[in-house]
């Protein structure tokens, strides 16, 4: 439930800042991209440390801290839009702060699901994680949307941060055993940053599929970054309309992540995460082809291309993160989750400000063409690997 409210308030926020910075704040392309890479520039800043730290910390306590320090951050961006004192410049700031407790939240919430279900379980519990998560995902966007329309930009901002102070007040309640790390046993941070790092990139699989999830969300973080412009702007649909949108990567979210188990165990974690990378590249190819055929059909189309990728992405997350989980030794949990996620979400700061240049040069149909190619250059690198044919039961590669 608690992972269902995070993803709630995930998925309306937003919505809610893009419509306020595109819509209502007048930012242009590069400040589009300038706010988008501010969700993600924390990771690049203190991602490395969060990893070491999270393994040093009860991770219960860390979340439950991470959710409402996230909450208050969704409600100063609200309090300042309601006495019009809210400025670009004011939202990046606050999303850097958001972003670094969001940094904490992602590398203790990756790391706690080992201590809760068997190795075994592992693809099937990232399954049920994500079919909550797509349920947010697609009630999110169509309510903040109408919210967005009904009640003004900050309605979906503070329904968002109702959602993280009730997340942290049930996890506060979360019933797990967390044995701490015994002083004498700890080594200095930059030497547990280095081991991390030395596992990832040093490991027969797990460095290959790293890499290729690095250039994923340099794709992913290029899209997102288009999409909203692409459809607000060029298109000229509404915030409902763009709501929908969203919503339907979702509902396709949902489909997959039902999927994911019996396909992983069917076809192997492997083969799952080339085909649903393919899958990306596939939907994004159909975006950029989107036609102007009114408010309606376009808003059609458009939600059948995010349906795709919203279930290319339900069928391999879970698959993805089952396979990370099981080839990590528990004692690096925090530091390979941590630095993974801070090379990834590096990657997506550049990705977004990418997006915002190619968005200000290019045509956008153009930009998003671009990025269905970044998205099958994702899918070569793994196709071309070890991960081709692996499975989570198969002996561990190693180093």
């Amino acid at each position: 439930m608690a992972s269902t409210l995070g993803w709630v308030a995930l998925s309306t926020t937003t919505l809610g800042i893009d419509v306020l910075v595109i819509s209502s704040l007048g930012a242009d392309e590069v400040e589009v991209g300038v706010v988008r890479a501010a969700q993600f520039l924390p990771y690049l800043l203190v991602g490395l440390l969060a990893g070491a730290l999270v393994d040093r910390w009860r991770r219960r306590p860390t979340l439950v801290v991470t959710h409402l320090g996230r909450g208050l951050v969704l409600l100063l961006l609200a309090a300042l839009w309601w006495v019009d004192a809210l400025t670009v410049g004011g939202v990046v700031a606050l999303l850097l702060v958001g972003g670094t407790f969001a940094v904490f939240a992602a590398a203790a919430e990756q790391s706690i699901l080992p201590d809760l279900v068997p190795r075994s379980s592992l693809v099937d519990a990232n399954a049920r994680l994500g079919q909550s998560a797509t349920v947010a995902q697609t009630a999110g966007p169509p309510v903040g949307g109408a919210l967005v329309a009904a009640a003004g930009v900050s309605s979906a901002l503070v329904l968002g941060a109702v959602a993280r102070v009730v997340a942290a007040l049930l996890l506060s309640r979360l019933p797990v055993h967390e044995a701490p790390v015994a002083p004498a046993a700890r080594r200095a941070i930059g030497g547990e940053i280095v081991s991390g790092l030395r596992f990832i990139y040093g490991h027969r699989t797990l460095a290959p599929l790293a890499v290729s999830t690095h250039v994923w969300f340099l794709a992913n973080s290029l899209a997102l970054t288009v999409l909203g412009l692409f459809v607000l702007r060029d298109l000229d649909l509404s915030a409902a309309g763009y709501g929908l949108v969203l919503a339907a990567a979702g509902v396709g979210g949902f489909v997959g992540a039902l999927l994911a188990p019996a396909v992983g165990r069917l076809r192997g974690e492997g083969d799952v995460m080339i085909a649903s990378r393919l899958l990306c590249a596939l939907a994004w190819a159909a975006v950029a082809l989107t036609p102007d055929v009114g408010p309606a059909a376009t808003v059609a189309v458009l939600c059948a291309t995010q349906l795709l990728y919203g279930f290319a992405l339900g069928v391999e997350d879970p698959n993805e993160m089952g396979y990370w989980q099981a080839r990590t030794p528990r004692a690096l949990l925090g530091r390979v989750n941590a630095s993974r996620r801070s090379a990834n979400r590096s990657v997506a700061v550049v990705g977004a400000l990418a997006g915002g240049v190619l968005a200000s040069v290019l045509d956008l149909r153009v930009a998003l063409g671009v990025v269905a190619l970044v998205f099958l250059a994702a899918t070569l690198v793994l196709a071309l690997s070890p991960v081709r044919g692996a499975r989570v039961g198969d002996p561990d590669p190693g180093l």
